[in-house]
């Protein structure tokens, strides 16, 4: 019971719904999410947390930058369940159809080039 309230409060908000959907087209660094999300990186830090902590994206740290995935394997039915539900319930969802394209325009900007942008103006 504890998991899966814990997992549904983490879905339970919007930017954190949409970065788990960013992710599944892979691995994307902190900075991309804060350019995606148009967020704060303490906000997306935060929201980014609460996924962790709920089994729901993994992350990698590489010099300077983290980096975040989907899960390799998913450690419960609880969290597959879950993310197969959201994301087959968002499919043809407009915001997530915009995020799409608006990462596919973000990928094509040197993350390190990206997060540097960003670091400077915190």
């Amino acid at each position: 019971m504890k998991e899966y309230l814990t997992v549904m409060k983490a879905l339970s908000d919007a930017n954190r719904v949409r970065a788990l959907c960013a992710l599944q087209h892979g691995e994307l660094c902190v900075c991309q999410l804060i350019k995606l999300l148009k967020l704060a990186p303490s906000t997306v830090s935060k929201h980014l947390s609460i996924l962790q902590q709920s089994d729901l994206v993994e992350s990698r740290k590489e010099g300077r930058w983290v980096y975040y995935r989907l899960p390799r394997k998913h450690g419960s039915q609880v969290v597959a369940r879950a993310t197969k539900e959201a994301f087959r319930a968002l499919a043809g969802s407009d915001a997530i159809a915009k995020d799409g394209k608006r990462l596919r325009t973000i990928r094509k900007i040197d993350p390190e080039e990206l997060c540097r942008k960003i670091l400077s103006r915190s």
